[in-house]
């Protein structure tokens, strides 16, 4: 499932799950759904994106939710960087977000496994090479889809 449908259907749970979590005491812990609360909470999110009500998704409807959520998420984002609230990104608040304070020096001594103040091609691709190892799990030079979300997941 491309990421962005996977948004369009994850976003109505997501609220769903911290509206819940937000109405529990701290020490109960979540609250219970019911299963007919929980149809509910779908039914809404899939009426907001059937915006004509026909009872069905279209891919134009499909387009407008995910271009709607891509918006608020950047929007948010936005609001986020913007530091001081001019509307504006400056150079120095979108670099302080980017974490752009990353120098040669930083970046040699990470990578400059002979300390000799020089990165070879080796030395460059010897970190990701060695990525690359752990996660193709079954060794045989090829990494699969599954052996990335093993890998992204934690599990071997």
């Amino acid at each position: 499932m491309p990421r962005c449908l996977f948004l369009v259907f994850a976003a109505p749970m997501l609220s769903f799950a911290s509206t819940a979590v937000a109405q529990t005491a701290p020490a109960a812990g979540p609250k219970p759904v019911s299963r007919a609360d929980f149809i509910k909470k779908l039914d809404t999110g899939f009426a907001a994106v059937d915006t004509n009500h026909d009872g069905v998704w279209s891919k134009a409807e499909v387009d407008t939710s995910q271009a709607r959520t891509v918006q608020q998420r950047l929007q948010a984002e936005f609001k986020q960087l913007d530091t001081n609230h001019d509307g504006q990104l400056s150079y120095q608040e979108f670099a302080a977000a980017a974490h752009v304070n990353v120098n040669a020096d930083q970046i040699l001594q990470k990578l400059d496994a002979n300390h000799d103040g020089k990165v070879t091609a080796d030395e460059f691709r010897a970190p990701q090479l060695a990525n690359f190892a752990k996660i193709d799990a079954n060794h045989d030079g090829v990494v699969t889809p599954d052996e990335v979300r093993k890998a992204m997941s934690g599990n071997k």
